[in-house]
């Protein structure tokens, strides 16, 4: 593991106790990047790929909770949440909403750090497991798809499908087949949803591909990707 090729994102209104954070991270070969506001946060990541997300819970604007409810609507970075709320149930609600780790205030530095790299641990076989097709990177592990180098805004839904398709360049996809990999997450899905989740991966990923088509429509069949 290439500690430089990692960045850790921290997010806290709070200057100095961030500022001694990302010494720390530094000091280990990890880069920073420090975000004050929630709003600001979920448009940074919206935009980068960073390895973790260090993330406190009480926030201007979109609170820790609302961030992490709203990234992870487009990506699955690790996130540690930092609070100084201690009851048990503000935990799990931390946990229950995408957080992969939650710290509660006080906390030393060098555990900051240490959850950073058991995290990053976790994540290193994200690229050994990337799947490269037309162009876009599937991360399995990590549950996103990159378009050189960007992350993909795509719901946990979108993901399912467009790496359903991806998978198989060329093949055209029944719509029942792609109802089979959307209803993964235990939603209730018919035709229709199908069509109204392609013409929302195609509108997030046109400002990406510009007026190169990538999902190809068959009519009364069902959709691919590439040539058929």
């Amino acid at each position: 593991m290439n500690p430089s090729a990692h960045e850790i994102v921290i997010v806290d209104d709070e200057v100095k106790p961030a500022q001694v954070i990302a010494e720390y991270l530094q000091r280990e070969g990890l880069r920073t990047a420090h975000l004050l506001d929630g709003l600001g946060a979920v448009a940074y990541l919206r935009q980068h790929a960073p390895s973790v997300v260090i993330l406190d819970v009480m926030l201007p604007g979109l609170d820790g909770i609302e961030v992490c409810r709203a990234v992870r609507q487009f990506s699955m970075v690790p996130i540690i949440m930092l609070t100084a709320r201690v009851g048990e149930a503000d935990r799990i609600q931390g946990l229950d909403i995408g957080a992969d780790d939650y710290l509660c205030k006080p906390v030393s530095p060098r555990e900051i750090v240490a959850r950073v790299r058991a995290q990053l641990r976790r994540a290193s076989g994200t690229v050994a497991m990337a799947q490269h097709s037309h162009g876009f990177v599937v991360e399995e592990a990590a549950q996103r798809i990159r378009w050189q180098g960007k992350v993909l805004p795509l719901s946990q839904v979108e993901y399912r499908l467009f790496k359903t398709l991806l998978a198989q360049p060329g093949r055209i996809f029944e719509r029942e087949a792609l109802l089979n990999a959307k209803d993964l997450l235990g939603r209730a899905v018919n035709d229709r949803s199908v069509d109204s989740h392609i013409k929302n991966i195609r509108k997030k990923i046109k400002p990406y591909t510009g007026d190169t088509d990538v999902i190809f429509s068959v009519y009364g069949v069902g959709y691919r990707v590439g040539d058929g």
